[in-house]
């Protein structure tokens, strides 16, 4: 029978001597494999405690760099790794954890051309991503090659686990949403906010699972969701689903995800409705009587602001569009927010309103104010 490292017995002692797990469990996450797709703050977790638990041979797919602001979150990278790619900082914190784990950095997007490639050579798919198009195309990937999927997902407080095409007949990320959501309608950490340990919570759920699979502990329900939040847990099973995926025909699948790649984010489909940071400064030197509405939440208005601009938030102002519009001494109306998406959506809706005279938006919202006009503007 094939034996550990001694090093590792002590290394693995304190899960060794687990009922379910001992030696040949733990042979087998030695000669196991899982790919993690995302090394933010989901998968920075899950691939610190796969590599802890002593996962073979753990895969990272990222194509990003370390930013100041991930480290709020996003474990494995330091203030000495900004800059470097994700995928190759979160590899090189691996080593310093266990010399022995193989990690393949994997510096490529993950797109409908490269999915089957990338994902073929690993035993289970760990979905850390932080958009509905990926999800999508993780979870068709998975029912291709045959595999299972452990998907987090984390925003604001809130985080959720589910754990797809598990068994014979597990249900996929269509069986549960069918249809890809509006793209205006998602919203990424960046946009909404994240508690940097509820990210923690879900990867690090998202390596326990990984560890029951390998490891036959795993109870084999069709499906299991967990939806957390700092003010308590649910935990629901998902029932069991038909066994014809709603994937289909997994050929035209490749090709709406491609499409569906590039939608990302809020289409600039106005351009004359919007504004650049350098155009606002020079309205605001101009002297004109200008009202300037930042439609972010009351939370993130009190971080910084504009001078003289007020905060109606987003829902508010979607709600009663003519009260954040109407001024009888103001005819120019200027709306920001902090990247450019929200802000669209309300100028959209101050016109189909009736708001007249000059209705624009900061493109870029307050980020490109930050960039372009005002170093000393606090970004977030």
């Amino acid at each position: 029978m094939a034996q550990l490292r001694l090093e590792d017995y002590r290394r693995y002692g304190r899960q060794l001597i687990l009922d379910g797990i001992g030696l040949p469990g733990q042979l087998k996450l030695q000669n196991a494999s899982a790919v993690v797709v995302g090394a933010g703050g989901l998968g920075c977790p899950a691939i610190q405690y796969l590599a802890a638990a002593g996962v073979g041979t753990i895969g990272i797919i990222d194509h990003d760099v370390v930013e100041l602001s991930n480290l709020q979150r996003q474990i494995l990278h330091s203030q000495q790794t900004i800059g470097m790619h994700k995928a190759i900082s979160a590899a090189q914190s691996v080593h310093r954890i266990n010399p022995n784990i193989n990690t393949i950095p994997i510096t490529s997007a993950i797109e409908s051309e490269n999915a089957l490639e990338l994902l073929e050579p690993y035993d289970i798919i760990l979905d850390c991503t932080d958009n509905a198009p990926t999800r999508y195309l993780l979870s068709d990937t998975a029912i291709a090659l045959g595999k299972p999927l452990v998907s987090g997902a984390a925003q604001r407080f809130d985080g959720q686990l589910c754990t797809y095409n598990l068994g014979e007949d597990g249900p996929c990320y269509r069986c549960l949403f069918p249809r890809p959501p509006a793209p205006e309608l998602t919203g990424s950490c960046e946009e909404v906010g994240i508690l940097g340990a509820v990210t923690g919570v879900i990867g690090n759920l998202q390596a326990l699972e990984t560890v029951k699979i390998i490891t036959g502990l795993h109870a084999l329900l069709i499906s299991q969701s967990f939806f957390a939040d700092i003010f308590g847990t649910f935990n629901a099973t998902v029932p069991k689903y038909q066994t014809a995926h709603p994937a289909g025909d997994l050929s035209s699948v490749w090709r709406r995800k491609q499409a569906w790649l590039y939608l990302q984010g809020i289409a600039d489909n106005n351009p004359n409705s919007r504004i650049s940071a350098t155009g606002l400064k020079e309205v605001f030197d101009s002297g004109a009587a200008v009202r300037v509405i930042d439609v972010r939440p009351s939370t993130e208005f009190g971080i910084c602001r504009l001078p003289n601009s007020i905060n109606v938030p987003l829902a508010e102002l979607m709600a009663s569009p003519l009260g954040a519009g109407s001024d009888a001494g103001l005819s120019d109306i200027y709306v920001v927010c902090r990247l450019g998406n929200d802000s669209q959506l309300a100028v959209d809706a101050l016109r189909d309103a009736g708001v007249q005279g000059v209705v624009k938006d900061l493109r870029g919202g307050l980020r490109a104010w930050s960039q372009d006009v005002d170093p000393n503007f606090p970004m977030y």
